[in-house]
C-alpha cells in the first residue's frame, strides 16, 4: 500500500514539475517538448536511476498518445485553411517525405557505414515533421503566420506521419525478407492504407458527429465521447489494414467542422488531453534512452541531422512546392520548421520490435537527431519567422467563451471582454455602440459588482462585459473590443501602410493618384483582380511593390481581397 502511495505522489510531482517547466521554457525561449525530454532523461539510468526498457509498452503508449495528438490537431484545423494550404501540404506530406527520406537515407548509409537499405530506413524514420512539435512551438511562441504558410505547415505536420510510418514498415519487411526490390504489392499496400485511412476517417468523423448530437448526456461526457470515438476510428482503421493515424486526423477535421453539442468543451478538453499526451510521451521516451549510449554515434548523428536540416528538407520543400506560388522566404521558413519530435523516436522503436540488425544504432541516431532539431530549429523559430517576414500582426481573441445551449440556436455563445483604454469602445455608451448583427450585451462586471446594461451606461477601464453572440460574429467582436498590442514592427500602420483601400477600386485609379507605373496586362483590373493575378490565392500579409507604393493584403472575405493597405515607400 505504501509503495502505491509513493508512486502516486511521484507521478503527481512529475506532472507538476513538467507543467511548471513551461514557465522556464517560455522565459528561456526553449522548446517545451525538449524540456519534457530532458526531464525524462534526467530520471533515467544515467540520472536518478529509473530503468525503463519495455519497448513494447513504449510503442503502445506512444501510438495512443500520437493518435490523441493528431485527433486534437484535426479538431483545431478549419476547412477554411484548405483554400491555400491543402494542395501544397499534401505534396509535402507525400512527395516531400519521400524525397527527405531518400536523400537523408543515402547520406545516413554513407555516414554510418551501413547497407543502403538500412540507411533508407534511417531516412524514413526521421522523414516526417512532428505535429506535436510544430503546434507546440508555434503556440508557445505566440506566432501569427501568414495563412499560406501557417495552413500548409498545420495540415502537413498532421498528415505526413502516415507516409513515414508506411515507408518504415515497408523497409523493415524488405530487410526481414531479404528482398531489396520494391514490387507492385508495395504500391497496392500504400493505396490500401491511405485509401482506407481517408475513407474511414471521413466516415468516422461524420458518424462521431451524429453520435454526439444524438446522445442526451451530461455536459462533461461529450468530450469523453468524442475522444472515445476518435480512438475507435483509429482502431477500426488499423485492424482493417488502413492508416489509423491518417483516419484519426481526418476524423478530427470532419468533427470540428460540423455543428456538434458542447463543441467548445470538446475542444478545450482535447487541448488539455493533447498536452498531457505530449508530456507522457516525451517523459517516457526520455526514460527509454540511455544518454551515454548516444555518445558513440554522436558525431555521425550530428552529420545526419545537419544534412537533414540544411540539405534534405530544403530540397524536398522546393521540389514539392514548385507548382504553387510560394515566395523564397515562405519556402525557407517551411524548410526550417521541419521539426522532428516524438514520431521519429516512436518509429525507431519499430526496428527494435522487429529484432533487425543495427536497430540500437538506428534508435540512438534518431533520438540524437530529434535533440538537435528541437535545439537548433525550435530555439530559433521566432527569430527566423521575423527575419523571413512571414509573421503578421496578431489576431487577438476574445478573453472568455462559453457555449449557450439555447433551444433551436446551437451556434450562440456568451463571450467576455475586458475593457482597456486602447479599446475602441472605451468611454462610449453601451446602448449607442453599433454591435454586429445578432449580438446582445448581457451584463457588465465593474469593481466586482454585477451591473445591468442600463446601470453601467458607459464602458470604463477594467470593465468586463459579457455578450450573447452567434459564432459568425466573433471576429467582428474581436475587432470592436480587443485592443491590439503589437510591437512597433507589427503595429497596424507600420505593417499594412498608412491607407486602407477597398479591393474593388480600379488599379488604374491608384496609379493616377500615386504616380506609379501601371504594370503590363493590368488595364481594367481592380485591386483584388490584380492581387489574384499576382498570387492566385492571396492571403493577409502578401505584398507587391509598385514603385513609390507597396500594396499589402489587409483583409480577406473568402477568396476576395476586401481591404488592401497602401504603404508609401520613401
Amino acid at each position: 500500500m505504501e509503495i502505491s502511495n509513493f508512486i502516486i505522489l511521484g507521478v503527481g510531482l512529475l506532472f507538476v514539475i513538467s507543467i511548471l517547466a513551461s514557465v522556464l521554457s517560455s522565459r528561456l525561449g526553449a522548446p517545451l517538448l525538449l524540456v519534457f525530454l530532458i526531464i525524462g532523461m534526467a530520471l533515467g539510468e544515467d540520472g536518478f536511476g529509473l530503468t525503463f526498457q519495455d519497448v513494447q509498452t513504449a510503442h503502445l503508449i506512444g501510438s495512443v498518445a500520437l493518435a490523441i495528438i493528431l485527433f486534437d490537431g484535426g479538431l483545431n484545423t478549419q476547412t477554411s485553411s484548405f483554400r491555400v494550404g491543402l494542395r501544397p501540404a499534401i505534396s509535402l506530406a507525400t512527395l516531400g517525405v519521400l524525397i527527405t527520406a531518400g536523400i537523408t537515407g543515402v547520406l545516413a548509409a554513407v555516414v554510418l557505414g551501413l547497407p543502403l537499405i538500412y540507411g533508407l530506413l534511417m531516412g524514413a524514420i526521421v522523414g516526417s515533421t512532428d505535429a506535436a512539435a510544430v503546434f507546440s512551438l508555434l503556440h508557445t511562441a505566440k506566432l501569427e503566420l501568414k495563412q499560406r504558410v501557417g495552413a500548409t505547415l498545420e495540415i502537413e505536420s498532421g498528415s505526413n506521419d502516415p507516409m513515414a510510418i508506411f515507408l518504415t514498415i515497408v523497409l523493415i519487411e524488405l530487410i526481414l525478407t531479404g528482398n531489396a526490390t520494391v514490387n507492385l504489392s508495395v504500391i497496392v499496400e500504400f493505396i490500401r492504407q491511405m485509401g482506407l485511412g481517408g475513407l474511414l476517417g471521413v466516415v468516422g468523423g461524420l458518424a462521431s458527429a451524429r453520435l454526439i448530437n444524438g446522445a442526451a448526456l451530461s455536459t462533461g461526457l461529450y468530450p469523453l465521447l468524442a475522444m472515445a470515438s476518435g480512438l475507435v476510428v483509429f482502431g477500426v482503421t488499423a485492424v482493417l489494414g488502413g492508416s489509423g493515424f491518417l483516419a484519426v486526423y481526418l476524423a478530427g477535421i470532419v468533427l470540428s467542422n460540423r455543428h456538434v453539442q458542447s463543441a467548445h468543451n470538446i475542444l478545450r478538453f482535447h487541448n488539455g488531453l493533447a498536452w498531457m499526451s505530449q508530456i507522457i510521451m516525451f517523459l517516457m521516451l526520455g526514460l527509454l534512452v540511455t544518454p551515454t549510449d548516444l555518445l558513440p554515434t554522436g558525431g555521425q548523428a550530428l552529420l545526419i541531422a545537419i544534412a537533414l536540416i540544411f540539405i534534405a528538407r530544403p530540397i524536398a520543400v522546393v521540389v514539392s512546392l514548385l507548382p504553387f506560388q510560394f515566395s523564397w522566404q515562405e519556402q525557407a521558413f517551411i524548410s526550417w520548421v521541419g521539426l522532428r519530435g516524438a514520431v521519429p523516436i516512436i518509429l525507431a522503436i519499430f526496428p527494435l520490435l522487429a529484432g533487425i540488425m543495427h536497430a540500437d544504432i538506428l534508435f540512438n541516431v534518431a533520438f540524437f537527431v530529434v535533440l538537435v532539431s528541437l535545439v537548433v530549429q525550435g530555439w530559433s523559430l521566432t527569430f527566423v519567422a521575423r527575419w523571413l517576414k512571414v509573421e503578421i500582426p496578431p489576431n487577438n481573441t476574445r478573453a472568455q467563451r462559453m457555449e449557450l445551449e439555447l433551444p433551436g440556436q446551437p451556434d450562440y455563445e456568451l463571450v467576455g471582454y475586458r475593457i482597456s483604454e486602447d479599446s475602441s469602445v472605451f468611454g462610449r455608451q453601451l446602448l449607442k455602440v453599433t454591435y454586429p448583427d445578432g449580438v446582445k450585451p448581457a451584463l457588465v462586471l465593474r469593481h466586482n459588482e454585477l451591473m445591468s446594461i442600463d446601470q453601467a451606461e458607459r464602458y470604463e477601464e477594467g470593465d468586463s462585459v459579457y455578450l450573447a453572440t452567434p459564432r459568425a460574429a466573433l471576429d467582428d467582436l474581436d475587432r470592436l473590443f480587443v485592443a491590439i498590442e503589437s510591437t512597433t514592427r507589427l503595429a497596424d500602420k507600420q505593417f499594412f501602410g498608412e491607407f486602407v483601400i477597398n479591393g474593388d477600386i480600379p488599379l488604374q485609379n491608384l496609379s493616377l493618384m500615386y504616380g506609379f507605373v501601371l504594370p503590363e496586362n493590368t488595364e481594367g483590373l481592380t485591386l483584388h483582380e490584380f492581387l489574384r493575378q499576382q498570387f492566385n490565392q492571396p492571403v493577409v500579409g502578401d505584398r507587391v511593390d509598385l514603385g513609390s507604393v507597396q500594396l499589402v493584403v489587409r483583409e480577406m472575405e473568402g477568396d476576395r481581397c476586401a481591404k488592401v493597405g497602401l504603404k508609401l515607400v520613401l
